[in-house]
C-alpha cells in the first residue's frame, strides 16, 4: 500500500483519500431501498423493482452524451452537475410517499449514475496511467465497498421498516456524502483537466459507432452487461427481495452480507492483485465467472430452510463468496477499456462501459422482481446461474480478439495474438484515431 500511494500523483491521492467516506451514504441506502419502497411505502413489489431499473434507464439515457461533454468540456464540470441531481434526487426520495415522487427521485439519481462512471473513470486515467492504473481501479474499489459495507451495517441496524423515519434519515445522509465529491471537485480538484480539455471548440474525435465497431469494444460491452445483468443488478433488488422473501432472514442480516461483502473485498483486493498482475484479463474473468456461479448455488439453498440460522449464515456466505469474484472483475473490465481508449475519446469509451452496466442494471432488478413477485424462486437462481456460465463463454470470445496490452500482457508468444477480425485489421495495431473523424 505504501509503494502504491507513493506512486500516486497529488490529484491521485486527494481522489482515493475520501472515497470510503463518500460512499457511506450510498451504503446506508444500497441494500434497503426495495425494502423502503415494497415493505415501508407499500408499493407493489414489482412496481418496486421498476423503480430500481428507472435509475438505471435514466443512467442509460444520459451516459451517451454524457460521454460527448466529458470528451468535450472535461470530467470535472460533468461531474459536478452530476452531483447536485444526486443531491437533489436523495433529498427527494427521503420524503416519497407516492410512486411518482419516487420516480422523479430516482430520475435525478440516475442522472448521477449515467455521468459519474464515466466521469471519475476518466479523471483516474487522467492522473495515474501504466500499472498503477489498474492497481488503482481496484484499490478505489475495496475503498467503495469499505464505505458502503460500513454504511451496510449502520443502516441495518437503524432502519425500522415500522419506522419511515429512520429511512428518510439514511437518505439524507446519502445526500449530504454526496456533498464531500463535489467539495473536492471545486477546491483541491479544481485544477485537474482532462486531456483535450482546453480545446473546447473542437470536436471529439470518433463517434460511437465508430468505436463500437471494434470487435473487442463490442465484446467487452456485451461481457460488461451480462456481468451487470447477474451481479450487481441483483445487488440492490435481485438479492435483498430474495433474501428477505424466501430466506425470510431480518434486515439485520442483510445488512451483514454487505458487510462480510466489504471484509473480503478489503482482505483479499491486494492478494488479488498481485497474482493476476502480468495475466490475461480474460482468464481472470473466467475465474470471476466460476466462483460467482459457486454464490449463487449458496442462495439458492438458503430457500429450502426459509428463517433459520443456516439460512441467514447462507446469505452472508453468498456475499462473501461473490466479493471474491468481484476482487477479479473490478480492476480488469475498466482497464481494458482505458487501455483501449485514447486521450480524446476516454469520455466515451467509459461511457460505452457505463451503458453497458446501467443496461444489466436495468434488466436485473426488473427480471429479479417479475419472477420473485410470481413466486419463480428457482428458476430465478437458474437464470442466475446461466448466466455466470455465459460470461465465462464471452471472455474466451473476448480474448480472441482483444490487443495483448490491453489484456493485461505486455508481451506474448505467436500462438498468443490475437486473430484478426472482419476487415482485416488485427485489433492490436489498431488505435483510436483510426476509428474515424466524424462527430457522435
Amino acid at each position: 500500500m505504501k509503494t502504491f500511494w507513493r506512486a500516486l500523483p497529488v490529484e491521485g491521492r486527494w481522489l482515493l483519500s475520501t472515497v470510503a467516506i463518500q460512499t457511506l451514504g450510498r451504503g446506508m441506502t444500497l441494500p434497503f431501498t426495495i425494502i423502503y419502497f415494497h415493505e415501508v411505502r407499500g408499493f407493489d413489489l414489482g412496481v418496486s423493482g421498476a423503480l430500481m431499473s428507472l435509475i438505471a434507464i435514466t443512467g442509460l439515457i444520459v451516459t451517451g452524451p454524457g460521454g460527448t461533454l466529458i470528451d468535450r468540456f472535461g470530467a470535472r464540470r460533468v461531474l459536478i452537475a452530476g452531483l447536485l441531481s444526486m443531491i437533489a434526487g436523495c433529498t427527494l426520495l427521503a420524503f416519497a410517499t407516492h410512486p411518482a415522487v419516487a420516480a422523479v427521485a430516482v430520475v435525478l439519481i440516475g442522472v448521477n449514475f449515467g455521468v459519474s462512471w464515466p466521469g471519475f473513470n476518466a479523471l483516474i486515467a487522467t492522473v495515474v496511467d501504466g500499472e498503477v492504473r489498474q492497481q488503482y481501479f481496484g484499490v478505489n474499489f475495496a475503498l467503495v465497498n469499505l464505505g458502503i459495507g460500513v454504511g451496510g451495517v449502520i443502516g441495518g441496524f437503524f432502519v425500522d421498516v415500522n419506522d419511515p423515519a429512520t429511512f428518510t434519515v439514511i437518505f439524507l445522509i446519502d445526500a449530504a456524502t454526496s456533498l464531500i465529491p463535489l467539495a473536492l471537485l471545486l477546491g483541491p480538484l479544481r485544477r485537474v483537466r482532462t486531456q483535450h480539455e482546453a480545446e473546447a471548440d473542437e470536436p471529439p474525435v470518433g463517434g460511437y459507432r465508430e468505436i463500437l465497431r471494434r470487435p473487442a469494444v463490442l465484446w467487452l460491452t456485451l461481457l460488461t452487461f451480462l456481468v451487470v445483468f447477474i451481479g450487481y443488478g441483483q445487488m440492490e433488488a435481485g438479492f435483498p427481495a430474495f433474501a428477505r422473501q424466501v430466506s425470510e432472514v431480518s434486515t439485520q442480516v442483510v445488512g451483514f452480507s454487505f458487510a462480510a461483502n466489504t471484509v473480503v473485498i478489503v482482505l483479499l483486493q491486494f492478494t488479488v492483485l498481485r497474482l493476476i498482475s502480468g495475466r490475461r484479463r480474460t482468464r481472470v474473468m473466467q475465474v470471476m465467472a466460476v466462483i460467482w456461479a459457486l454464490s449463487w448455488v449458496v442462495l439458492g439453498a438458503t430457500g429450502f430452510l426459509p428463517g433459520s440460522l443456516t439460512a441467514a449464515i447462507g446469505v452472508i456466505a453468498f456475499m462473501g463468496v461473490f466479493a471474491f469474484g468481484e476482487t477479479m472483475l473490478q480492476p480488469t473490465v475498466p482497464a481494458i477499456y482505458n487501455d483501449l481508449a485514447s486521450d480524446r475519446t476516454r469520455g466515451r469509451y467509459n461511457a460505452i462501459n457505463s451503458a453497458a452496466f446501467q443496461g444489466g442494471a436495468i434488466t436485473g432488478p426488473l427480471v429479479a422482481g417479475l419472477m420473485l413477485g410470481a413466486g419463480w424462486r428457482g428458476w430465478f437462481i437458474g437464470v442466475m446461474i446461466a448466466g455466470t456460465l455465459a460470461v465465462g463463454v464471452l471472455a474466451l470470445v473476448l480474448e480472441r480478439v482483444v490487443s495483448p496490452e490491453a489484456n493485461g500482457v505486455s508481451s506474448l508468444g505467436a500462438d498468443d495474438a490475437p486473430e484478426v477480425d472482419g476487415a482485416g485489421v488485427s485489433d492490436i495495431h489498431r488505435t483510436d484515431e483510426d476509428v474515424g473523424g466524424r462527430n457522435p
